[in-house]
């Protein structure tokens, strides 16, 4: 019984893949086809207004696992692994455009929709799951299950299904039921293929002409609704926003600002600036970080966890709750610390409250004194830039330069040795920068260390865990250096220097930009408003992001021009 919903559930898969995508590129393809080629110039007299090209998106996992919640409930247990994402131009969010989907990770998809489906018609859960009830458990009911799938499938598709997509499905729901026997058993089946269809899966787009720009296009509703949940809240549209797609008030500047204020006042909006500064800072690295156990034995798996959340709560707190300026992440006194994390830093730290009950995180505030502050101190940041056995002044400065203001720093040249750098034993070289300053004589070598090595030595008061020391091999550490003309002593004064670097908040409008769009931003027209903005605004990201969504170059697009010939071949790439 089981191979059989498998394949059925395979050829459901096929079938959506086939139906959607298909779909989307012949209604792009015809668009197109109709555009005055005249009329595109007077979209490029607009500095500010900049199409870009259709995309096509894979859900993250977190994606994939928050619209499950949002849909179904938290106690769904999704149970399988998600296909490797790729970060492109330091983003995955710019990489989830350009990654397809294995044979493994079809199986992997296939496994994860049918434990779901699983539980949502299970006995314990049908009731508050499914609105409607079969007239016969042991039959097919296709009333019944065309009300289930076309509420659900509104959700998952980010749009309603068409009239093909809701028969096939309630189709697939009747054989199933037909051969169990049991009207749950072929709802699940259904259901797990919807789950599995690259119209869930993959984030489409559609266009339509622009009315408010001459020879331009734009999102279609439903699009533009799968776009705005995305960037702020980091998971599909809810009801509401999909009503105010299907009534056309999407496609009012009116319509999008009052959907746009309501999700940033959302408490949802949390969860979409914690999922760009998990891409931003790189964080999904801290799956492959590993210590030497033996040189640094406070550093867990657990305190790893809390490393990341730690910054997150102190990003969020600032920016979010407090509605503060964005550049003080790098100079603020105050965050949240565990257990783990008081072990490293070397607070003493109560896991209990007074009245008995349990406390993991505590808000703390290190005294102005203290060399930590700012996230650039905080263990997330020391020891994700750091190897194995040691800290590295190198790659905190890169992580620096390319991250925080935007600069690229060049790979080095393959033959070169770091046996220097590496060598922390040796007697004649007891400092990092010792080390450093012998290794950069090579003349390949000092151009790019010029430039981050500087900024990285101000850390070497934090080794590779991100416990503070004041020496080296009994050597004391100096931290001096200077950042784009800036000199500072210590990693408090570094803080400051990244505070009023100019970099700073035009990097992050960069790279949220990039991250909304799902492309990096070419446009510095566009750039140079919203770095205007973003300043006139006391640099809050609440306000970035509100002007992001509600530009029209969130919306703005090219749709591609794609033969009838060539659509077949869009769904087999991006599901293979």
């Amino acid at each position: 019984m089981r191979s059989f919903l498998s394949r059925t559930a395979a050829m459901a898969l096929v079938f959506a893949a086939a139906g959607g995508l298909l779909a989307c590129s012949a209604d792009t393809s015809k668009q197109t086809a109709s555009a005055p080629a005249a009329k595109t110039t007077a979209v490029a007299k607009d500095a500010v207004y900049a199409p870009r090209q259709l995309t096509m998106r894979r859900l993250s996992g977190e994606q994939y696992q928050n619209v499950i919640h949002d849909v179904f409930g938290p106690t769904i247990e999704l149970g399988g692994r998600f296909e490797p994402d790729l970060r492109v131009n330091g983003l995955l969010a710019v990489g989830s455009g350009d990654v397809s989907i294995t044979a493994a990770g079809i199986e992997q998809y296939d496994l994860m929709a049918r434990r779901i489906a699983s539980q949502i018609v299970d006995e314990k859960r049908r009731d508050m799951m499914l609105r409607c009830k079969p007239a016969n458990v042991a039959a097919a009911d296709d009333a019944c299950a065309a009300q289930v799938m076309a509420r659900v499938g509104r959700i998952l598709y980010r749009r309603p299904l068409t009239q093909t997509e809701l028969q096939a499905y309630v189709t697939a729901a009747n054989v199933g039921a037909v051969k169990t026997k049991s009207f749950y058993s072929g709802l699940s089946l259904s259901l797990a293929a919807m789950l599995s269809s690259p119209k869930f899966l993959f984030r489409t787009e559609t266009a339509e002409p622009d009315p408010d720009h001459a020879g331009g296009w734009r999102l279609d509703a439903y699009s533009k609704a799968q776009q705005l949940s995305f960037f702020l809240w980091n998971s599909g549209p809810d009801q509401l926003l999909l009503d105010a797609a299907e009534s056309g008030k999407l496609n009012t500047k009116k319509g999008v600002a009052e959907q746009v204020e309501r999700m940033i006042a959302s408490p949802r909006l949390e969860e979409g600036v914690r999922a760009f500064f998990i891409d931003d800072f790189g964080f999904d690295q801290f799956e492959t970080l590993t210590k030497d156990t033996t040189l640094f034995p406070k550093f867990s798996a657990q305190a790893a966890a809390d490393a990341q959340e730690q910054t997150l709560r102190t990003v969020v707190d600032l920016l979010i709750k407090n509605k503060g300026d964005y550049r003080d992440i790098f100079t603020t006194k105050k965050t949240f610390i565990t257990q783990e994390l008081g072990a490293i830093y070397k607070i003493p730290v109560v896991d209990t409250l007074p009245n008995g009950a349990p406390d993991t995180w505590q808000a703390y505030q290190f005294p102005a004194d203290d060399p930590r502050g700012g996230i650039l101190t905080q263990v997330a940041f020391t020891a994700l830039h750091s190897p194995p056995g040691r800290g590295s002044p190198t790659l905190r400065g890169k992580a620096l330069r390319e991250v925080l203001l935007c600069q690229k720093v060049p790979a080095p040249p393959a033959n070169v040795k770091f046996d220097i750098v590496q060598d922390t034993n040796n007697p004649l070289y007891k400092t990092a920068r010792d080390r450093l300053n012998a290794h950069a004589t090579n003349p390949v070598c000092a151009g790019c260390h010029k430039i981050i090595d500087p900024i990285g030595l101000a850390l070497e008061n934090f080794d590779g865990a991100g416990a503070y020391r004041t020496t080296e091999q009994g050597a004391r550490i100096d931290t001096s250096g200077s950042l784009d003309g800036v000199n500072f002593t210590t990693a408090a004064e570094l803080g400051k220097a990244v505070h009023d670097n100019p970099n700073t908040p035009s990097c992050l409008v960069s790279r949220l930009s990039a991250y909304a769009l799902g492309r990096p931003v070419q446009e510095a027209a566009w750039l140079e408003d919203l770095n205007k903005r973003f300043a006139a605004y006391g640099y809050q990201v609440p306000a970035l992001m509100r002007e992001i969504a509600e530009s029209d170059n969130f919306f703005a697009v090219k749709p591609v021009e794609t033969k009838a010939a060539d659509a077949a071949a869009v769904p087999a790439k991006e599901a293979r």
